[in-house]
C-alpha cells in the first residue's frame, strides 16, 4: 500500500522537535518555546544522538498502569525545572519519534518518508538500549491499520502518510488522521475568559460563520491556552457573543453535528 500508517499519540503528550547541536540539545514545543528545562531526561538522553540531527516527535507519560497520561505531560511542562527533574525521577518520559527532518549527512526533509523512516530506524538502533527515545509504531499492513483503529478510541485514531511525500512543516494534506469521531476542523478565532485559562472559544467554522464553543473542560483549556495569543479590542460573533480576538493560526477539531448551532462542541486541538 502507498500510505503508512501509525498510532496516533498526539492528544496524549506533547509534541516537540528534539535538536542534536554541535553544542548540546534544544527541545523546543510546537509553539517555538525552548521546554528543555522542562524535559531533562529526554535532552539528556538525545546526547547519545550524533550531531547534526533533528527529530520530529511526541514527549509521553505514563503511568503505573501503562496508559499514556496527558495530565503527567501537562503538569511537567507547566512546572518549574526543579521541580520538574522530581517529576521526572517519579515517571521518566519518553520521546516518540515520528519524523527525521535532519540527518548528520544534511536535510532530510526533501527526501521521501520511506527513506526518512529508515533513516530514523537506523538512527535509533545505535542508541543505548534503556534509551527513552523510540520510533512510533508503523506499518504498511492494512490488516494491522485494521487493528489499531479498533484499539484506539481513547486517541482519537490513527494517522497515515504516503511513502513517497517529502517532509512538510505545519499543516498539510501529507497527514491523514482517520479519526472515530466525525469531526471538522475550525480556526479560532479568540476566547472568552483569559488567555491562561479560557471559558470558550470563538471558532470560525468552514462556511465563514464564527460561533461560540461549549465550555471547556479543563484538559482542553489547558491544553489550549499556550498557543492563544490575545489580540487587543473586543469582537462579536454572529449571535452577538464578544470574545477577545487571537493573531496567528490555531486550529481545533470541532464535532461535525454541532456545526448547525450557535454553540459548537470542540473536541480536540488540532
Amino acid at each position: 500500500m502507498s500510505h503508512e500508517t501509525h498510532q496516533s499519540l498526539e492528544n496524549d503528550g506533547h509534541r516537540m522537535i528534539m535538536w542534536r547541536t554541535d553544542d548540546g540539545v534544544r527541545l523546543q514545543a510546537r509553539s517555538g518555546r525552548d521546554v528543555t528545562a522542562a524535559w531533562g531526561d529526554l535532552a539528556l538522553a538525545a546526547h547519545h544522538l550524533p550531531a547534526g540531527t533533528v527529530l520530529d516527535g511526541e514527549a509521553v507519560i505514563t503511568t503505573e498502569y501503562g496508559r499514556i497520561s496527558f495530565e503527567a505531560a501537562q503538569a511537567r511542562a507547566a512546572t518549574s525545572p526543579t521541580r520538574a527533574r522530581r517529576l521526572a525521577a517519579q515517571r521518566p518520559a519518553h520521546y516518540i519519534a515520528f519524523d527525521a527532518l535532519q540527518l548528520p549527512s544534511g536535510d532530510a526533509r526533501p527526501r521521501p518518508y520511506s527513506e526518512r523512516r529508515a533513516a530514523l530506524l537506523t538512527l535509533l538502533a545505535e542508541l543505548p538500549a534503556n534509551t527513552p527515545i523510540q520510533a512510533v509504531s508503523a506499518t504498511t499492513d492494512r490488516d494491522t491499520a485494521l487493528t489499531w483503529y479498533n484499539s484506539l478510541h481513547h486517541q482519537g485514531g490513527i494517522v497515515a502518510k504516503r511513502t513517497t511525500s517529502p517532509y512538510r512543516a505545519g499543516r498539510t494534506g501529507a497527514w491523514l488522521k482517520i479519526r472515530h469521531a466525525d469531526t471538522i476542523e475550525a480556526t479560532v478565532a479568540g476566547f472568552t475568559g483569559t488567555a491562561r485559562q479560557p471559558r470558550a472559544l470563538a471558532a470560525r467554522l468552514p462556511d465563514g460563520r464564527i460561533a461560540l464553543s461549549q465550555r471547556l473542560t479543563t484538559a482542553l483549556a489547558t491544553r489550549i491556552a499556550p498557543h492563544l495569543v490575545p489580540q487587543p479590542g473586543r469582537a462579536y460573533t454572529q449571535g452577538g457573543d464578544a470574545y477577545t480576538p487571537v493573531s496567528g493560526e490555531v486550529v481545533v477539531e470541532v464535532a461535525a453535528g454541532t456545526t448547525r448551532h450557535a454553540v459548537v462542541t470542540v473536541v480536540r486541538l488540532r
